[in-house]
């Protein structure tokens, strides 16, 4: 009986390992494809804000390749997403605004939602203003890393969307090796929400 067990607990691990590759492949493939295209807006994800207040590197390197998606004419309006973290008196939506007008980008283009405290969040609120503004279809900018999970929460929400991710090489190594691993557990996180019909959370 004990054999069988273990037999059944070593073809269940050979199982989730293949999972787990095959989460890896998605989320490199997803995010080395861009194909951003005209559309009626554009969003940038939110990330974390340096203890000073200014935006973290994945904060500044999303707003900066989003303002060049304007300047490309791929849309005439930005949703910066991201609400006040702990420990900060600003959110990140406030700070990805400052690197679009060092960028060029317009006050009139600006939008903010500043209510999100995770990407499903960012999902559901910059989906309001795009309902207010009668937008339809959206440019997503995040990382590569992160670009998979977005982009499924986006399809989730009903937003038709194109994907745009911050190109793999902007991003060091160390810290893309580290997200990546952190976003095989989220993915798992969200299945399992999805699976058992979960409320939306702040985690991710």
């Amino acid at each position: 009986m004990w054999r069988k067990i273990v037999k059944v607990m070593l073809v269940g691990i050979g199982i989730w390992l293949l999972v787990i590759c095959g989460m890896m492949t998605a989320i490199f493939f997803v995010g080395e494809d861009n194909n951003a295209q005209p559309a009626d807006v554009i969003i940038v994800l939110g990330s974390g804000l340096r203890r000073d207040g200014r935006p973290g590197d994945a904060l500044y390197r999303r707003s900066v390749w989003a303002a060049d998606l304007y300047q490309q004419g791929l849309a005439q309006a930005i949703i910066c997403t991201g609400g006040v973290g702990e420990g900060h008196t600003r959110s990140e939506a406030s700070a990805c605004a400052d690197v679009l007008r060092e960028r060029g980008v317009p006050d009139d283009a600006i939008f903010l939602e500043e209510q999100s405290r995770s990407t499903e969040e960012n999902a559901i609120y910059a989906q309001e203003i795009m309902t207010e503004q009668g937008w339809q279809t959206v440019n997503l900018v995040t990382d590569s890393f992160h670009m998979l999970r977005a982009s499924w929460i986006f399809h989730a929400q009903g937003i038709e969307h194109y994907r745009s991710p911050v190109p793999r090489n902007w991003v060091r190594t160390r810290f893309f090796i580290r997200h990546f691993s952190r976003e095989i557990l989220a993915l798992h996180w969200q299945a399992f929400k999805e699976i058992f019909n979960l409320p939306y959370t702040y985690v991710g």
